[in-house]
């Protein structure tokens, strides 16, 4: 069965178009007029073993905001469509994921219920043009579009860049471990019987 899903998302500040395989080889082509949040993009999916396909299109010229926070929300949507009804899959991963200097820790519950806590150290306030502070509105847009309880944690890390790098490369990793198919289970991963 493949696990694929598309999203489009119009508003008067952004034009998004997403497709996403979760069981892919990680493998991109991502345009949002943001560099660095391309390359973080690239990053998550590599590492989590997605195909992804993203153009969006956005009042960049105000501000990265709008784009970055709907490009959130577009690839939660997807993500949530592509795990359908969740069954068999793991659900639940945790992870430490170093890049030089940063460390991020990456738990998450794919429970449906959207919520974020998050903690980064104190890094420059920007990555080139790139707002620092976007890196929580990317996860929390995400975790409210796939339905994700999201924790995510900056441990460590004096330099921007790799401390945003560590937790995009989390957000894959845990992601892509949550989404795998557990043998040993066939239905829901829940007492409840749905997530």
């Amino acid at each position: 069965m493949s696990r694929t899903a598309t999203r489009e998302r119009t508003t008067r500040e952004t034009k998004i178009l997403c497709r996403l395989e979760l069981d892919g080889q990680g493998r991109t082509l991502v345009n949002t007029g943001i560099p660095f949040f391309d390359h973080m993009l690239n990053l998550f999916a590599f590492h989590g073993g997605f195909d992804l396909e993203l153009e969006a299109r956005g009042d960049i010229e105000v501000d990265f905001h709008h784009t970055v926070e709907d490009v959130g929300i577009v690839l939660g949507e997807c993500l949530k469509e592509a795990a359908g009804d969740k069954a068999g899959i793991t659900r639940y991963a945790s992870l430490h994921l170093p890049m030089d200097e940063a460390l991020a820790l990456v738990a998450l519950d794919w429970s449906g219920r959207p919520m974020l806590e998050y903690e980064a150290p104190r890094v420059p306030e920007t990555i080139g043009q790139f707002p620092f502070e976007l890196v929580r509105e990317f996860c929390r847009a995400l975790a409210t579009g796939a339905g994700l309880t999201l924790h995510v944690r900056g441990v460590a890390g004096e330099n921007a860049h790799h401390v945003a790098e560590a937790i995009f490369k989390g957000l894959g990793r845990g992601l892509g471990a949550a989404a795998t198919m557990d043998p040993r289970r066939g239905g829901v991963p829940s007492t409840k019987g749905s997530l």
